[in-house]
């Protein structure tokens, strides 16, 4: 299996916000962003693996700023790392007035999907090569995050999350 550069998975999606995509104020509502954040990082996760995948986890969903009705919604998702049979999917989220021509981050977050095979099992994936700063400091944290999802859904024990507790403690 042939390793694979993080532009390989980049997929940008474009929405407009249309009424029945909003709230009483006027907002993109949180569920339908995070519908589409969904169907971009299924798409990533589907570029860099060949294969189908379904969403393990969303952690770190950070809402800035609020999409206004009208706005349109830009959503660039990218493979930061991959580890056996999961991804670890980076999205950042811009709003664009364009009337005003103003362009703004909206949220950004982590998603991790798993590749699966044609009888629904999990399915190996390729190692990713970061090629920017960006891309190599998101591989690098990636780890952390990984193993912090899975101390939290009482998957990993706390004592094994090296990397983790590197963060917080000096080995003597």
């Amino acid at each position: 299996m042939e390793d694979k550069k993080v532009s390989d998975s980049r997929t940008v999606m474009t929405e407009l916000v249309l009424p029945n995509d909003t709230n009483t104020f006027g907002n993109l509502m949180g569920g339908r962003l995070m519908y589409w954040m969904d169907i971009a990082a299924g798409i990533a996760a589907g570029r860099h693996s060949n294969a189908p995948g379904m969403t393990a986890s969303v952690d770190n969903l950070s809402f800035k700023t609020p999409i206004k009705l009208g706005n349109v919604v830009r959503i660039e998702a990218k493979v930061c790392r991959a580890f056996n049979t999961s991804m670890e999917i980076h999205l950042k989220v811009w709003g664009e007035d364009l009337l005003h021509k103003y362009k703004y981050e909206s949220n950004e977050a982590f998603f991790t999907f798993v590749a699966l095979d044609p009888n629904g099992k999990p399915r190996p994936v390729p190692k990713v090569i970061p090629e920017t700063e960006d891309e190599q400091n998101l591989y690098d944290g990636a780890m952390r995050r990984r193993q912090l999802r899975l101390v939290l859904a009482g998957k990993m024990n706390p004592e094994d999350a090296k990397e983790l507790k590197a963060l917080f403690f000096k080995e003597a």
